[in-house]
């Protein structure tokens, strides 16, 4: 079943919010969710695969979509494409997860760059890999979750860590010089914490300057590392609450973001699956299904 639901400001349109999409590549195809596509991979799953592909020296980037991203895209269509070209697309937001399982299309598990950046770190240092850390905030959060990693891998052997000077893809010029710095490293992985699209576009030219390597646009997931920034309890992921628990440590810079943007996209989101899947001649997924 595909259905077109008005999720967007204004009333707009952003396409088929269920139902899959096609891939050429042999795998399953992509469940859609508020336009955007994902992968139903688990987060073991998803290291799984970045490990297949390292070995027979292939990379790739890995996009973890949230309510934030959805809405983005939603207004921008050159965004919902950097999304779509990405090898692997994840659901990081409760309301995706809830929105597929509501359509009769789930996903097996909310997957974080925040949960990533740990599995990944472990297979690197198993592999002998080299990780790269870039972006994060200040300096001294990328240098203190690098220390981070290495303590409970200490193994793990991080080629480079980088904060890019504000606005440095302002100009060319500045964009060339951090994707050098990076080049010339060599990771194997790298982490990019520098928010979405920044971190994505940014990646997307790296791709194919290191096409061996494989990058995680990770948002606040280095902060989180290096515990600079605290994390919701687990608890409160499950339950799709981690908005709440980031908006109380930082309501200056979050209100307007979750409660005036994101709020009532996700609202209007899970509001257009449920209306969708109670119109479906199977009649099947009345009521919200529970958090995993």
């Amino acid at each position: 079943m595909t259905a077109v639901v008005p999720v967007a400001g204004e009333g707009a349109v952003i396409g088929p919010v269920s139902g899959e999409s096609v891939r050429t590549d042999g795998r399953a195809a992509r469940v859609q969710v508020a336009g955007v596509g994902v992968d139903a991979l688990t987060g073991s799953e998803v290291v799984h695969r970045v490990a297949q592909a390292l070995e027979a020296g292939r990379g790739g980037r890995i996009i973890t979509p949230n309510v934030d991203i959805c809405r983005a895209a939603a207004a921008d269509p050159a965004l919902r494409d950097l999304i779509t070209s990405a090898d692997l697309v994840v659901p990081d937001g409760m309301p995706l997860v809830w929105a597929a399982r509501l359509l009769g299309t789930p996903v097996p598990e909310r997957v974080t760059g925040a949960d990533l950046i740990w599995s990944l770190s472990a297979l690197a240092a198993r592999r002998g890999w080299p990780v790269y850390l870039l972006g994060g905030g200040p300096p001294v959060v990328a240098r203190r979750a690098a220390a981070e990693l290495r303590g409970r891998h200490p193994e793990l052997k991080v080629c480079g860590v980088h904060t890019p000077p504000y606005a440095f893809d302002a100009t060319a010029e500045g964009s060339a010089r951090v994707r050098a710095t990076v080049v010339a490293a060599r990771p194997r992985l790298v982490f990019v914490g520098l928010g979405f699209p920044r971190q994505d576009r940014l990646i997307a030219r790296l791709r194919e300057e290191l096409p061996g390597a494989w990058f995680v646009g990770c948002g606040s997931a280095i902060a989180f590392a290096a515990g600079t920034v605290a994390r919701a309890p687990a608890w409160a992921g499950r339950a799709g609450l981690e908005w709440a628990f980031r908006l109380a440590a930082e309501p200056g810079r979050l209100a307007r973001r979750y409660l005036v943007d994101d709020l009532p996209f996700a609202v209007r989101l899970l509001g257009g699956c449920l209306a969708a899947r109670l119109r479906s001649p199977s009649g099947h997924g009345r009521g919200l299904p529970p958090a995993r």
